[in-house]
C-alpha cells in the first residue's frame, strides 16, 4: 500500500481550537486574534506579558550541506517538537513561512512532511495570513516612491547608475530578473534598468525577521539604503519619506502566526528571509514569545550549518540577545554518499541506483562534511546532536557509519523515523537534545562588532568554510571601503554563497580545503543590519523548471486543493 501524500496526511489531523493551542504555551485568549478556524495571530503585547516566566531551552535545527532535494530539516524540527511531548516535555516550534514561488516551482511546500508537519499545510504554503503580501507591498511602496522622486526632479541627487533598490514578487519568474522601466512618454517616469527579486529576498523581509518590536521595525525601515549620490553618499528610505508608510503596511504582519503540528504541538510561523543573501531564520519576535512558552523552543535555520546556523549564531542571536542551548545537525545517508563525490543527485529525477545500494564506506567517505558541520556548531560553544533522518532505502550499516563519524567528533546521535511515525519516531532524538541542552552553555559569537569588515569575512571564511583566505574583486574592495566610511563597519556579515557546498563552488563536495573565497561584490542591508559579501552568482529571482509543481496543483470537483506537496 502506497504511503499517503503529505496533503492526505495533513487532512487526517485532529486539530485543536486555537485558544487551546495558545493556552498550552501559557498565552491567554486576549492575546490572540483568530484568523479563520485554524490559525491565529499573537499580539506583540505577549512579549511583555510573558517576560517574567521561565525561559525555555533554546534549540536550533541545522544540517549537513544538503542535496538539491533537501534533507528533511523542517520535518525533523517538527518531529522533534512533537517528540518532546512523548518524553514529558513541553515544546514550541518556530519556523519560517513558505514562499509560494518554490511551492509552485520544484521545491514544493515548507510545512514539514509525513506525520511531522505543520497543519493545515495548505494554509501555511498558500498565503497564510498575508504576511508575504505585506512585505511585497511595503517593498514596492518604497520602489514607487523612489521612482516618483526621480521623476519629480531627484532633489536628493541619486545617481541612476547607483540605485540598489529593486522590486519584488512572491513568484518564480526569470523574465523579471532584469527589466527596463519608464518606457513611454515623459509622464511615464524616468527610464532606467532595474529588476525584480523574489519577496523572500527583500530587505524588508530580513528586517521583518530581525526587528524586535514595532518601533525597532520602524527605525530599521528608515535606515534602508536605496542608492547613492554621485559622490557616494547613501540615500535612505527615511530621506525619501517612505519608511512611515512601509511601517503601517507591516504593522499587522509583525504579529507572529500561531499554528499546530499534526500532534498539536504549538508552532510559531513567522517571516521567511532568503537563505542565501539573508540570514534564513524565522523572526525574533516569535522567539521572544516562544522562549517563555514551555520547556523547549525549537527553531530552524536555513540550509547547512555553514549558512543558516552560522547566521543564527552571529546575526540573529546578536540582535535577539537569546542564547542557544543545543543544536541539531540533520544528516541523511543519501547526502553523505553524495559528498563522497561518487553520485550526482538532480531535483526532479530518480535517485541513481548505485546510490541506493548498501555501502557504508561511501558514507564514511562523505563524512568529512558532517565532521565539519559538527565543528561549525562546536566553535560557537554549542552542544551538537546529529539527527539521522532515516529513509526506507537506507541500510542499518549506513546509519552505523554516520554514528561512527559523529562519535569521532564527540557528538550525540539518534536515528529518527518521525516522517513515518510522528513524534514517537523521534523520542531518541528528543532525549539526546535534552541531555545536550542540560550542559552548561558556552555560547560565543565568532567576532565582535568592532572588528573590521574584511576581518569578519576572513574569520567566517577560514573558521566556518575551511578556506585558506579571501580574495576581493576591485569593485568589492571599493564597496567595503565605502561601507566602512559610511559607518557600517560595526555590522555583522552575511556571506552570500552556494548552499550546495561548504565552499563557494557548488561542485565541491565534502569539506574542501586549499581554496580561496572569491568576493566579487559587497552589498549593504543597513536596515536589516548586516553587510552581505557575494561569492559567486546568486539568483535572487528563481525560474520555473520544465515541469513545475504548478502543473499538478488544482481544485477537485468539491473545491478541495489537490497536488500540493
Amino acid at each position: 500500500m502506497a504511503f499517503p501524500s503529505n496533503l492526505e496526511i495533513a487532512r487526517q489531523a485532529q486539530l485543536k481550537p486555537m485558544p487551546e493551542v495558545a493556552a498550552s504555551m501559557g498565552i491567554a485568549e486576549h492575546l490572540i486574534e483568530p484568523y479563520g478556524s485554524n490559525v491565529a495571530k499573537i499580539k506583540l503585547e505577549a512579549i511583555q506579558e510573558l517576560a517574567d516566566r521561565p525561559k525555555a531551552k533554546y534549540v536550533v535545527v541545522s544540517a549537513i550541506t544538503p542535496t538539491p532535494l533537501g534533507e528533511g530539516k523542517t520535518t525533523t524540527t517538527v518531529g522533534l517538537g512533537q517528540a518532546m511531548k512523548h518524553i514529558g516535555k513541553r515544546a514550541t516550534v518556530a519556523v519560517r513561512q513558505a514562499s509560494m514561488g518554490p511551492a509552485f516551482g520544484i521545491k514544493g511546500g515548507a510545512a514539514g512532511g509525513g506525520y511531522s508537519q505543520v497543519v493545515p499545510m495548505e494554509m501555511l504554503n498558500l498565503h497564510l495570513t498575508g504576511d508575504f503580501h505585506a512585505v511585497t507591498e511595503a517593498h514596492n511602496m518604497l520602489s514607487g516612491i523612489l521612482d516618483n522622486h526621480l521623476h519629480k526632479g531627484n532633489e536628493l541627487g541619486l545617481s541612476l547608475d547607483d540605485i540598489t533598490w529593486r522590486r519584488v514578487l512572491d513568484v518564480n519568474d526569470r523574465s523579471l530578473r532584469n527589466i527596463v522601466i519608464g518606457l513611454g512618454g515623459k509622464d511615464d517616469g524616468v527610464t532606467r534598468q532595474t529588476g525584480f527579486d523574489i519577496t523572500a529576498a527583500s530587505e524588508v523581509m530580513a528586517i521583518f525577521a530581525l526587528a524586535t518590536s514595532l518601533p525597532d521595525l520602524r527605525a530599521r525601515l528608515g535606515r534602508i539604503v536605496v542608492g547613492y549620490t554621485r559622490d557616494g553618499t547613501p540615500v535612505t528610505a527615511e530621506q525619501l519619506k517612505g519608511a512611515g508608510a512601509m511601517a503601517v503596511i507591516m504593522r499587522d504582519a509583525m504579529k507572529p502566526n500561531l499554528m499546530q503540528t499534526f500532534e498539536n504541538t504549538p508552532v510559531l510561523v513567522h517571516a521567511g528571509p532568503f537563505g542565501n543573501i539573508a540570514h534564513g531564520n524565522s523572526s525574533i519576535v516569535a522567539d521572544l514569545i516562544g522562549i517563555h512558552g514551555g520547556d523547549f523552543l525549537i527553531t530552524e535555520a536555513g540550509f547547512g550549518a555553514d549558512m543558516g546556523a552560522e547566521r543564527f549564531f552571529n546575526i540573529k542571536c546578536r540582535y535577539s540577545g537569546l542564547t542557544p542551548d543545543a543544536a541539531v545537525v540533520v544528516a541523511t545517508v543519501r547526502a553523505l554518499k553524495s559528498h563522497s563525490g561518487k553520485h550526482r543527485i538532480v531535483a526532479g529525477r530518480e535517485l541513481p541506483e548505485a546510490l541506493l545500494a548498501e555501502n557504508p564506506d561511501e558514507v564514511h567517505e562523505g563524512g568529512a562534511n558532517l565532521r565539519k558541520q559538527i565543528e561549525n556548531i562546536k566553535i560557537h560553544g554549542v552542544s551538537p546532536v546529529v539527527a539521522i533522518n532515516a529513509f526506507p532505502t537506507d541500510h542499518p550499516s549506513e546509519w552505523e557509519a554516520i554514528e561512527e563519524v559523529a562519535a569521532s567528533m564527540g557528538a550525540r546521535t539518534a536515528v529518527c523515523h518521525h516522517f513515518s511515525q510522528g513524534g514517537k519516531g523521534a523520542t531518541d532524538l528528543a532525549e539526546a537534545v535534552v541531555e545536550a541542552a542540560s550542559e552548561p552553555s558556552q555560547f560565543q559569537m565568532l567576532y565582535p562588532d568592532d572588528m573590521p569588515l574584511r576581518d569578519k569575512i576572513d574569520t567566517v571564511a577560514r573558521r566556518v568554510y575551511g578556506a585558506d583566505g579571501v580574495s576581493y574583486a576591485p569593485t568589492a574592495g571599493r564597496q567595503l571601503d565605502r561601507y566602512e566610511k559610511a559607518g557600517y563597519g560595526n555590522l555583522p556579515v552575511c556571506i552570500a554563497k552556494t548552499h550546495l557546498s561548504i565552499s563557494s563552488d557548488p561542485a565541491l563536495r565534502g569539506a574542501p580545503t586549499g581554496w580561496t573565497l572569491p568576493i566579487r561584490e559587497v552589498r549593504a542591508s543597513v536596515g536589516a543590519g548586516f553587510i552581505y559579501p557575494i561569492a559567486g552568482d546568486m539568483r535572487t529571482m528563481p525560474g520555473l523548471g520544465t515541469n513545475p509543481a504548478a502543473f499538478s496543483i488544482d481544485l477537485d470537483a468539491d473545491g478541495n486543493i489537490v497536488g500540493l506537496f
